[in-house]
């Protein structure tokens, strides 16, 4: 197992990527990882670990570069290089806390799109309930999209939650402003009626106040709603925590109550952190590229790797690849 890891990446780079990759080694013998980026910062911090090798370059791209024109001008960057690991067979995968827009680019410019996938999904999975998480996409791989690259995206997000989450027959369903059938604008519509006739198991449309309560194990969407989303249930959850603290903070007698369930908050806090379920995959690519959050810890960094492990081990593009061709194959027979 080879993986390529973007070591300049995110904002705490690159000490907590490094620090993620010696924890994916120790725990898995066979993994092999490549990071690049600035060896006299690397190095250091690798010190003799076996399993790990440096490939130096001191450009990286920042989060202020414009992404398609940052990854075709910076080819020594340590994103573009990264990518440049799978497109010539020396990587299985590939991993990145950098520019978001930057990642796609080298996704789609050098990775390369799955044949027969018109459009890739960003595919983030966030916390639920009862701590199973679901799979949101798209988040903002293309913010238009049409109704047959949603139906592409629940068979990726599906195929994702069986193979690599270990979900049994994933529920699918439609972000939507109501759960009724016919609910929403143009693409929703369409989408949906295309929903019922693919290969996955649709449960029809779901509400947005319900994605946290575990309604659909794969929800998909336009990458602008999805975005939105995602961007609503994360700024929710960091302004309830602080409006949280100040309220335990703000006398004694509160300070003393906050002292009596501060493991059960530690406890709480845990469920809803990014950090455990990896990063977001770029669905749709020829290759597992995962883009990891830009605050990404080493914990973080450490999950990302383990998810980009467990889709080469269940050869997850390949099967995506099939499903598609068989679609497509299907509607050739109809046509």
């Amino acid at each position: 197992m080879r993986i390529a890891i973007d070591a300049m990446g995110g904002d705490h780079a690159p000490g907590e990527i490094v620090k993620g990759a010696i924890e994916a080694v120790k725990a898995d013998a066979n993994l092999q990882i490549t990071l690049i980026g600035d060896e006299e910062q690397i190095q250091p911090l690798v010190k003799d670990t076996s399993n790990i090798t440096i490939l130096h370059t001191k450009e990286k791209i920042t989060s202020e570069d414009e992404p398609v024109r940052a990854v075709r001008r910076k080819k020594q960057a340590s994103m573009v290089l990264m990518a440049q690991e799978v497109k010539e067979g020396r990587a299985d995968a590939c991993i990145s806390a950098g520019n978001t827009g930057a990642l796609m680019s080298a996704g789609l410019f050098m990775v390369g799109r799955i044949k027969g996938i018109e459009r890739p999904a960003l595919s983030p999975t966030l916390p639920t309930v009862d701590g199973k998480g679901f799979l949101l996409l798209d988040v903002g791989a293309n913010v238009d999209a049409k109704a047959q690259h949603l139906v592409q995206y629940a068979i990726m997000g599906s195929i994702y939650s069986e193979k690599v989450r270990g979900i049994n027959k994933p529920r699918v369903g439609l972000l939507n402003v109501g759960t009724e059938d016919g609910k929403g604008s143009e693409l929703a519509k369409k989408a949906f009626t295309q929903l019922q006739e693919a290969p996955v198991d649709f449960i029809g449309n779901v509400e947005a106040r319900d994605l946290l309560e575990g309604v659909a194990d794969v929800v998909v969407t336009d990458g602008f709603s999805g975005n939105i989303a995602l961007k609503t249930i994360e700024g929710t959850a960091l302004t309830m925590f602080a409006m949280i603290k100040e309220t335990f903070m703000s006398n004694f007698k509160t300070k003393l109550a906050a002292g009596l369930v501060k493991n059960d908050l530690k406890q709480l806090k845990g469920q809803l952190d990014y950090s455990e379920y990896g990063g977001a995959g770029l669905f749709g690519l020829a290759a597992p590229v995962i883009k990891a959050h830009g605050s990404s810890n080493a914990r973080a960094v450490f999950n990302a790797i383990k998810q980009a492990s467990h889709m080469v081990e269940e050869d997850v593009t390949t099967k995506i690849a099939e499903a598609v061709k068989n679609i497509q194959e299907t509607e050739e027979e109809k046509a």
